[in-house]
């Protein structure tokens, strides 16, 4: 019997290794995917005064190039949860972020045209990647470690992604091409991403995510129609900050390197907000006032941005710590405010599909405004408005409520009430 039970025990040391081998190496894939789901974007906007110079584009014209990746979001994300259950979530990742490659290249090439179809093209891979993450999360992850792993991913997501808008311009500077090519070279990052996601594609246990499509949208939950609020309203003070924020300070008189800097900065700042949220809220299961003040923070760097752009730096903290903690906040949501993993995806879609066209007026918006009244004040007032309503919304979704269970039989998903 002891040798039996040596035998037995070698046996189960030999199996869990290997299993704690594949979840350090899920864990890597993840991490690698978030870090290619913004800095494909974030580059963008440093680059703005060159990228309007070279081509000609007025600011409404860029402030839709800002937008036109929200727009694609908003389409692609309800498209995701089918392609995840018919060919499984892992492949639809991986797939997912060759198309992100060739999209990097194409954007990278001589013309207007391939500046616009490859944005197109980019936002798409990504858009799989920000629908898949928060349901791999809630079907791989413990209930109470939800937040904290969201955490960490949005931790990679947003180094990268501060990484992206301080080189951009150096590297423009010094690469042939210019901008073209700091905005190419990011190509590189998506093939590490899928040569380290790759062995995700021979499992044979595909997560609760590919499933995602058997579970309906919640378009009848008032409290997923929060989570979506939310979701959206800080994107689009997010994305329109990644967007204008060079523009607006270097109109300021700053340099266009300087400028991209203070992108940095931003992000940088959101990322310590983002990396400490999880800590403040792992004993707080209601999330009200930690998303009508992580809120109301970042319309305090809007107002400062708009009435002393002098003070562009405090404006900087002040926008980033209110961002990043809503942020995880908002991807949080979509995984605690489910039943299910599968309804979880649900949930992240329709978020993200109603968030992102929410969000994509935001750019825009600000471009067209900007080239009205030839300055920035009255744009940012309007920011520091939405990120207002964005509180009194975050406290509705911030409750610890959770969706109802879609029935069998398909009856209509209700809130958590």
């Amino acid at each position: 019997m002891r040798v039996s039970h040596s035998h037995h025990s070698l046996y189960q040391a030999r199996q869990a290794a290997p299993g704690r081998r594949s979840t350090v190496w899920l864990l890597m894939g993840v991490l690698l995917v978030a870090g290619n789901l913004r800095a494909a974007l974030t580059g963008v906007g440093p680059l703005l005064p060159s990228i309007e110079k070279t081509t000609g584009l007025s600011g409404t014209w860029a402030g839709l190039l800002g937008t036109l990746p929200l727009l694609t979001f908003a389409a692609t994300s309800p498209l995701v949860g089918r392609t995840a259950h018919r060919y499984g979530a892992p492949q639809a990742l991986g797939a997912s972020l060759t198309v992100l490659a060739a999209g990097l290249l194409v954007r990278s090439l001589p013309g207007v045209v391939f500046l616009w179809a490859g944005t197109v093209v980019v936002a798409a891979a990504i858009a799989y990647g920000n629908v898949l993450l928060p349901s791999v999360v809630k079907s791989t992850v413990p209930e109470d470690r939800i937040g904290q792993v969201t955490g960490l991913y949005v931790t990679a997501m947003g180094l990268l992604a501060a990484v992206s808008s301080g080189v951009s311009v150096p590297l423009a500077d010094h690469l042939p091409g210019g901008w073209r090519t700091a905005l190419g070279c990011w190509a590189v990052l998506a093939v590490l991403a899928f040569v380290v996601w790759a062995p995700q594609h021979r499992r044979t246990d595909s997560p609760a995510p590919a499933r995602a499509s058997r579970e309906r949208i919640p378009w009848r939950s008032s409290l997923a129609w929060q989570v979506s609020g939310f979701m959206g309203l800080q994107s689009l003070g997010f994305y329109t900050t990644i967007a204008w924020l060079p523009s607006i300070v270097h109109d300021h008189g700053v340099g266009e390197a300087a400028a991209g800097w203070q992108l940095f900065l931003f992000q940088i700042i959101g990322l310590l907000s983002s990396s400490a949220l999880p800590l403040l809220a792992r004993r707080w299961k209601d999330q009200r006032i930690l998303a009508a003040s992580a809120s109301t923070i970042g319309a305090l760097g809007f107002a400062l941005l708009a009435v002393a752009p002098q003070w562009a730096v405090v404006s900087s903290v002040l926008t980033g710590l209110g961002g990043g903690a809503c942020l995880v906040l908002a991807l949080t949501f979509q995984g605690q405010r489910a039943a299910d993993a599968s309804q979880a995806a649900a949930l992240a879609s329709m978020a993200q599909s109603v968030g992102y066209l929410v969000a994509a007026a935001g750019p825009l918006l600000l471009g067209v405004l900007h080239d009205l009244t030839g300055g920035w004040t009255l744009p940012l007032l309007l920011l520091v408005a939405l990120t207002l309503i964005q509180a009194v919304v975050g406290f509705g979704a911030g409750r610890d409520l959770r969706l109802q269970a879609t029935s069998r039989t398909h009856t209509p998903t209700r809130t958590g009430e």
